[in-house]
C-alpha cells in the first residue's frame, strides 16, 4: 500500500468501529477510578493493558515513580524515527462507589457516566488510533516509519504529582504531543491553557481568653484576613492573572483568641513567568500581615504549568488541514482557563495539542456527557495527524 492511500485507510477502518468504541467507553466509565485511590487507578490500568495486548499493541504497565501508568507504541523502533504522543489520564474526581450508583448510560446521541467526557473517552479514542495505526501495518505490510506512543497517567485531576515524573522521562525528544482531553462543546481543540497551582497557607499565633486575657493572645485569623486581602489584590483580569482562597479554617471557639488559621489557594496565569511572580508574591503577603507575633508558611499543593499559543500553533494548523480535508471546516484553537498535562509537555519544547478527544461537557458534574456522534470523527482526525506529522520530514 502506498502511503498517500494511508490516509484514507484508516479514515475507513475507524469509520466501522463505533460500536466496539461505545462498547469500550462503557467498561471504561463503570470502573471507578478516583485520583486518590491507588487500587483502582492501578487496577483500570492493566484492564488497558490488556485490551491493547489483545489488539497486539506493545504495551507495558508502568509501576514507578510510586505511581502507575500505560506506556504502549505502534510503529517502527529506530531512535531517529519521528515519535508522535498520544497522552491521557484514567483518573476521574469522582470516589469509589460512584460508578457502581451512576453507572455508563446513554440518551440519543449523548452517555453518561463518571469521567465519561473527562477523560475515559479520550483514553479510549487514543487506544483506537493506536489500533488503527496496528491494522494498517497488517494491511499493507510495511512498518510504519514512524512511532505512534500512549502515555495514560492516574494523578493529572490532582496536578499530576507524580505523573509529571513518567510524562518527563517517556515524552522527552518526542515530535508532537496530542492531548485526548474533550473536545470543547463548539467542536474545538484548546491551543492554550492557563497554568495554575494550588497553595495551602497554615498560620500559628498564640491562644488567649478572649474576655480574661485577650492582649496575651495573637490571632491567627486576623492574620489570615490581612493575607487574604493581600492575595486578592494579586488579580489582575487584564494580564489574565487569579488568585481565589476558596477554603479557609481556624480558631476553635468564639471566646478563645485563635491559634491556628489555615487556606487554600487557587492561582492562574498565563505564562510561566506569570506564575513565577505570583508564587513570589504569595510569599510576599505571607511576610507582610504585621500582626506581631504572628508567623505563616505555605506550601503548594499542586502546579500546572500553561500551555503557551506558540507551543500549540504548527500542530493546530496540520488538525485544521486534517478536520477540513474530513468536511470538518470550523475548527480552531480555543483559549481556556483550565489546566492539563498539556503544559507540561510544551514547556518541554515539544509542539502540543490539547482537547483533542470526543466532545463533551459538564465536566467534574453529575451532567457530563459525551457527545457519541463524535467518537468516531476525532479519531479519524487524530489517527491522519499521527500520519501527517509522521511522514512529515520523510514523505510530505
Amino acid at each position: 500500500m502506498k502511503s498517500q492511500l494511508w490516509f484514507d485507510w484508516l479514515t475507513q477502518w475507524l469509520s466501522r468501529q463505533r460500536p466496539d468504541m461505545e462498547r469500550m467507553l462503557a467498561w471504561l466509565v463503570n470502573c471507578d477510578s478516583f485520583s486518590h485511590d491507588r487500587d483502582d487507578v492501578c487496577a483500570i490500568a492493566r484492564q488497558v493493558c490488556h485490551w491493547l495486548t489483545e489488539q497486539r499493541i506493545e504495551n507495558i504497565l508502568l509501576e514507578e515513580q510510586d505511581t502507575c501508568g500505560v506506556l504502549a507504541w505502534v510503529g517502527g523502533s529506530s531512535d531517529k524515527q519521528p515519535v508522535i504522543f498520544l497522552t491521557g489520564h484514567l483518573d476521574t474526581v469522582f470516589p469509589r462507589g460512584t460508578a457502581g450508583e451512576r453507572p455508563y448510560s446513554v440518551e440519543g446521541e449523548k452517555a453518561y457516566g463518571p469521567g465519561v467526557a473527562d477523560m475515559k473517552a479520550g483514553v479510549m479514542m487514543n487506544c483506537f488510533v493506536l489500533a488503527a495505526l496496528q491494522q494498517l501495518e497488517q494491511e499493507s505490510g510495511t512498518l510504519l516509519p514512524f512511532t505512534v506512543k500512549m502515555l495514560l497517567t492516574v494523578d493529572e485531576e490532582i496536578g499530576s504529582p507524580r505523573g509529571r515524573a513518567l510524562i518527563e522521562r517517556y515524552i522527552q525528544g518526542a515530535q508532537a504531543v496530542l492531548n485526548a482531553e474533550p473536545g470543547r462543546i463548539s467542536g474545538n481543540v484548546v491551543a492554550a491553557r492557563k497554568g495554575g497551582a494550588v497553595y495551602q497557607i497554615d498560620v500559628s499565633g498564640r491562644a488567649a481568653h478572649a474576655g480574661v486575657s485577650h492582649q496575651d493572645g495573637v490571632s491567627a485569623v486576623e492574620a489570615l484576613v490581612r493575607i487574604i486581602q493581600k492575595i486578592h489584590q494579586l488579580t489582575d483580569y487584564e494580564q489574565g492573572l487569579t488568585t481565589n482562597v476558596g477554603v479557609i479554617s481556624g480558631g476553635l471557639t468564639p471566646n478563645t483568641v485563635a491559634e491556628s488559621a489555615q487556606a487554600k489557594v487557587d492561582i492562574r496565569f498565563k505564562t510561566q513567568a506569570q506564575g513565577e511572580f505570583l508564587h513570589q508574591a504569595l510569599q510576599t503577603c505571607l511576610e507582610s500581615h504585621y500582626v506581631e507575633g504572628a508567623s505563616a508558611r505555605m506550601q503548594r499543593l499542586a502546579y500546572f504549568l500553561p500551555l503557551e499559543p506558540r507551543m500549540s500553533q504548527s500542530l493546530l494548523e496540520v488538525y485544521q488541514q486534517e478536520a477540513a480535508s474530513l468536511g470538518e471546516l470550523n475548527i480552531t484553537g480555543e483559549f481556556t482557563g483550565g489546566c492539563s498535562d498539556a503544559g507540561w509537555t510544551a514547556a518541554m519544547g515539544i509542539p502540543t495539542l490539547c482537547a483533542t478527544g470526543p466532545v463533551g461537557a459538564y465536566m467534574h458534574t453529575t451532567q457530563e456527557f459525551c457527545d457519541l456522534g463524535t467518537l468516531v470523527k476525532r479519531a479519524q482526525i487524530v489517527a491522519r495527524c499521527c500520519l501527517r506529522v509522521g511522514l512529515g520530514k520523510l514523505v510530505l
